[in-house]
């Protein structure tokens, strides 16, 4: 297979900087409460670098000090990325619909020194779930205090340092750290404005969480070339139509089981035709839905992503290719390098199954404060790599087709991703045991049109347990967040159990799958 052309010809700068790429005239921001043009993005980043340098203890050593928010799409979670990046502090973006237990291992991970949140979430928390030390400040008075402050310039951080914590659910246990620093995002925001074709007149239309790479990057991206974002908070899938109405949005950027709801209503043919690009990532589109959007959008080009958090982003697809070729994951975007390696170690033939291992600059430093499971995903590169280095080796099978174009097999890991959230098995199994109301739990994801894949709990009732089958949805839907939550639980007498002695996971799913299909084709 010949080596893919790959520069290393790259500068990446302090992350701070993209609020500088547009004229300062132009629109960067559409808030709730009005418009930011560059000028008054740059400004209100340097107020709350300025601010957050005043405020927030120093001494943290080599690595700045951790701010974590926790909110809706605003001003906060929207300037923070940048505002901590210039004050040289590490931002550490909460998914806003964990709940106080997921928040409170998130700042205690950490260690964060100050949580911006707005004022309801932050009545959630209970007494210990903040660490000593971390102080926490609803987002008005932070905007209000900050707004006193003379702006702080743009910061001149090494490119190389940490910027940004964003954690994400593992296979099993808690929510780990994967550790960003300001190159991985500026290159990442870089590589998909170049093959996006991002322009300084596109607005993207920000739906997905700010807490997730996808969703920050619909910001940074359109920074980066000069253009504009507007965060939205949407309750119903129409909400999506009416903004980009509103607002002109040329960019949407979804999950695929958003894609599904937004295919399936009526689109006036003006707003349709206001969109240039639509991007899929978070789980493959089906051909059905590749079908159904091309038909809406004739005139807007699909791109089909695939990426992990560990790399940023790794492959797209080519938008010209996604009518002959819509079960493909495309090829690497710009600053990556893709390989397959098979089973031996070796880069695998032409349409040979191997795992994807992603080099180059968009790796990422590791977990936070995890080295066993850093060693475990990061690893030197395989040989015949053109960047070498360290590598994210992602557990996923896939195969390279001739052309180059490469093709999802399936997981390694036993990781549910549901409505485009991963969700940890283990956490769900954990929080379903903790209740009290069940002795042994199994969680799985079970192909859904809708959904990727329905989170299914299977669960043996504890001894003495009082009114089990009621209360545990009670005790779940407390809990945890509403996309953990389960949409059937299975209760048995006896869990199956395994030759080696554990429970039999691989039995058990195949048991609940084949009645789900059985159930569905009845």
């Amino acid at each position: 297979m010949p080596k893919p052309s790959i520069s290393a010809d790259f500068t990446a700068l302090p992350l701070d900087h993209l609020a500088l790429r547009g004229k300062p005239d132009a629109p960067a921001l559409v808030l709730r409460e009005g418009t930011l043009d560059y000028k008054a993005l740059t400004e209100r980043v340097g107020r709350l670098a300025a601010w957050l340098q005043a405020v927030v203890p120093a001494g943290q050593g080599a690595v700045g000090a951790r701010v974590a928010t926790w909110g809706a799409k605003g001003a906060i979670t929207c300037l923070m990325p940048l505002a901590a990046a210039r004050a040289g502090m590490v931002h550490v973006p909460v998914n806003p619909l964990l709940k106080r237990a997921q928040v409170a291992h998130i700042l205690a991970d950490s260690g964060a020194r100050l949580l911006i949140g707005t004022p309801a979430r932050l009545t959630t928390l209970e007494a210990g779930d903040v660490p000593e030390g971390c102080a926490t400040l609803g987002e008005a008075d932070a905007l209000e205090a900050a707004a006193g402050f003379d702006p702080l310039g743009p910061s001149q951080a090494d490119p190389h340092a940490l910027a940004a914590i964003l954690y994400t659910s593992g296979s099993t246990g808690r929510p780990k750290g994967v550790m960003l620093s300001h190159a991985n995002m500026w290159l990442g925001a870089e590589s998909v404005a170049s093959y996006l074709g991002l322009q300084d007149d596109d607005r993207a239309l920000a739906v997905l969480p700010l807490s997730f790479d996808y969703g920050q990057n619909q910001l940074l991206s359109h920074w980066y070339a000069g253009g504009s974002a507007v965060p939205l908070d949407y309750l119903t899938p129409r909400d999506v139509v009416k903004a980009i109405d509103r607002h002109d949005v040329t960019t949407l950027a979804c999950v695929p089981p958003l894609w599904v709801q937004l295919a399936e209503l009526d689109w006036p043919a003006g707003v349709a035709a206001k969109l240039r690009r639509l991007t899929n990532s978070g789980g493959a589109l089906t051909v059905d839905l590749v079908k159904r959007l091309r038909g809406l959008f004739p005139q807007a080009r699909l791109f089909a992503m695939y990426g992990l958090t560990e790399a940023f982003r790794s492959t797209y697809l080519d938008p010209a290719l996604i009518d002959t070729h819509p079960t493909s994951m495309g090829k690497a975007i710009p600053h990556a390098e893709i390989l397959v390696v098979n089973d031996a170690g070796q880069i695998a033939a032409d349409n040979e199954e191997g795992e994807l291992v992603h080099t180059g600059p968009l790796v990422a430093h590791g977990y936070w404060r995890d080295p066993e499971r850093t060693a475990e995903r990061y690893k030197p590169a395989p040989q015949g790599s053109v960047y070498g280095g360290t590598a994210v080796w992602s557990g996923d099978r896939v195969r390279r087709d001739a052309d180059g174009l490469l093709y999802f097999v399936g997981r390694r890991d036993a990781m549910i991703k549901s409505s485009g959230n991963r969700i940890s098995p283990q956490e769900l199994e954990d929080a379903a045991v903790a209740t009290g109301l069940v002795a042994e739990a199994v969680a799985m994801g079970i192909p859904d049109a809708r959904l990727g894949q329905a989170v299914h709990l299977v669960v043996r009732a504890a001894v003495g347990a009082v009114d089990a089958e009621s209360e545990l949805p009670k005790a779940l839907l407390r809990d945890l967040p509403n996309f953990m939550q389960p949409k059937v639980i299975h209760w048995r007498e006896a869990m199956p159990i395994s030759p080696n002695g554990k429970l039999d996971r691989t039995g058990l799913y195949q048991e609940v799958l084949d009645a789900t299909r059985k159930g569905e084709a009845a």
